[in-house]
């Protein structure tokens, strides 16, 4: 048994089962592919994948319980060289962070600058991307940190702990009718809406706001990120509804806010880490400089712990 052959497994799970891209995500033929995965197959003495020929098309019920033990195998291996890593080479590395747009943009400058001058030597790789494909970079370990406000929570081999919460503003250009009156759910349903794309800083609790008073919002457009938005409104094709820390006064002279946690609540946005990841020195000084509640023992106990996010306040 050797990692090449569970690599070649977790990479045909992860590709679909097509060995044409395992080959190239490993770097191999597609032969040398199958080659591992039949060799494996015949030291545990069982098959992994059920076949239509030549060609993979799932897991055996077999194969459903081993793959599990495989991931682990390869995430302690990985785990093992940081390990080695931390007491070699303690000041330089690579740390990959995910995150949305708005994350990225507004809320992590300050870390990263923070980052930068403790850790000058560390590589820092900044992914950007929905919350789903944050999640997937994650569990792929393309990823070491991700910062969103949707979906994180939502994957047990994750550990997602809170950061802080933020509100909505409404964004109009000044003079507009909307701020001579008090904001309503009603009084947004008579503008065309620009907001955030579905899955995207807090869409969720906007849909669920409307929904809730049975009230149909009238969205024209949405986008993945607060700039767009901006620029829209500006153009005078609607109202816009952002993330609150995406208004700036100094900046968008041409806008104007209101605030609108009132109407759609207070959103939480998360950090996370993939369970069971060993963790540099300096992946957890990134986390407390984004995130000062979340020290280095409270990220740990975490990582221990099967407990649910919930358990950990802000």
């Amino acid at each position: 048994m050797n990692f090449q052959q569970l690599r070649s497994v977790r990479e045909a799970v992860r590709c679909g089962f097509n060995l044409t891209e395992v080959a190239h995500t490993l770097h191999t033929s597609q032969p040398g592919v199958s080659r591992q995965i039949r060799e494996l197959e015949e030291e545990l003495g069982i098959e992994l994948f059920v076949r239509a020929g030549k060609r993979l098309t799932g897991l055996t019920e077999p194969g459903g319980h081993v793959l599990p033990i495989i991931e682990r195998m390869l995430m302690e291996s990985s785990n093992l060289k940081h390990a080695g890593q931390e007491f070699v080479a303690q000041q330089s590395g690579l740390l990959s962070v995910a995150a949305t747009h708005s994350q990225a943009r507004y809320a992590m400058p300050v870390a990263v600058q923070e980052f930068r001058a403790q850790f000058p030597n560390v590589k820092l790789h900044l992914h950007q991307g929905s919350p789903k494909q944050i999640a997937q970079m994650l569990l792929d370990g393309e990823a070491d940190v991700g910062i969103a406000t949707e979906a994180l929570g939502d994957y047990p081999q994750l550990v997602a702990l809170p950061c802080y919460r933020w509100t909505h503003s409404v964004i109009v250009p000044p003079g507009h009718p909307l701020l001579d009156a008090p904001l309503t759910l009603e009084a947004l349903t008579q503008h065309p809406l620009i907001t955030y794309d579905t899955g995207f800083t807090g869409r969720s609790r906007i849909d669920e706001a409307f929904e809730q008073r049975g009230l149909q919002p009238n969205i024209v457009l949405a986008a993945m990120d607060a700039d767009v938005i901006k620029t829209y409104v500006q153009l005078g094709l609607g109202v816009g509804i952002v993330a609150g820390v995406a208004y700036e006064a100094e900046r968008d002279t041409q806008l104007r806010a209101l605030d609108a946690g009132r109407l759609f609540g207070i959103n939480l946005t998360k950090l996370a880490v993939r369970r069971g990841t060993y963790l540099r020195k300096y992946v957890y000084a990134f986390i407390e400089s984004f995130a000062p509640t979340l020290t280095r023992a409270i990220v740990e106990k975490a990582l221990g712990d099967e407990v649910k996010v919930s358990h950990y306040e802000i």
